[in-house]
């Protein structure tokens, strides 16, 4: 299976490297991608959801898909965009730190339009959970925080804005999930305080027949806060997605 993973608002491929080499040896072809204007992708970056699902759509077609879609918060809503609307072109999709809606603080809005560092630092102190506050990491020696922290603050001016004003204004969830209708998991995190875990129930509800995993001890983050478990739960999802 060709397995596209898609990143959260204001960050880049770089929060999947617990998955990607994971996936690559147990019989899938993995690509953690750029969104426009992220990491190493040329911008400009795009400003909803829609063009974003778009995009993603014209992934699938230069890799020759469909494609089995893995995506974390901003990526969650854009990988349902793109099944809702295009569903020749996504195999399956994986859903991580996913609600009904993506409300955005006052406060983190203002910075990020502002290009003010103090939204990277809301950022990573709201989408862990407490033990990686306190430094568990399953990558030695690293801040979990920190690593969150540095890789919001590279994200290129002009840019974490948008992404978040995207996240909040797209009201089109639950329409997609009730149009979705390839095999789909949701990931979520018991400690989530950023999409908590009563915001994807009415994804669920609304979904046909969505398995969902719940861990305990995760945040917003579950790919970097339990990779073995996100791991293991996609290694299932794929199994069933190609069966």
């Amino acid at each position: 299976p060709l397995v596209v993973l898609v990143h959260r608002a204001g960050m880049d491929r770089s929060v999947w490297s617990h998955q990607t080499r994971w996936l690559a040896h147990h019989d899938a072809r993995a690509l953690a991608i750029d969104l426009p204007g992220h990491g190493a992708s040329d911008g400009p970056a795009l400003s909803s959801v829609t063009d974003m699902a778009c995009w993603l759509c014209q992934v699938a077609d230069a890799l020759d898909g469909p494609i089995h879609v893995v995506g974390h918060s901003m990526g969650a809503f854009i990988g349902l965009e793109a099944s809702a609307t295009n569903p020749d072109r996504i195999a399956s999709l994986a859903l991580l730190g996913v609600g009904a809606t993506m409300t955005v603080h006052p406060d983190l809005q203002a910075a990020a339009d502002a290009n003010d560092p103090k939204a990277a630092a809301l950022m990573a102190g709201w989408m862990h959970g407490p033990d990686q506050q306190f430094g568990d990491n399953p990558t030695p020696g690293m801040s979990m925080t920190g690593t969150s922290q540095a890789t919001i603050e590279s994200c290129p001016p002009g840019v974490l804005g948008p992404d978040l004003r995207a996240c909040a204004t797209y009201d089109g969830a639950v329409t997609a999930a009730s149009a979705v209708s390839c095999p789909t998991t949701l990931i979520l995190g018991a400690l989530d305080r950023m999409t908590p875990r009563k915001t994807a129930q009415p994804l669920v509800d609304a979904m046909v027949d969505a398995t969902v995993v719940e861990l305990a001890t995760s945040g917003h983050a579950p790919m970097m806060e339990e990779p073995d478990a996100v791991r293991s739960v996609l290694g299932e999802h794929l199994a069933r997605a190609t069966a």
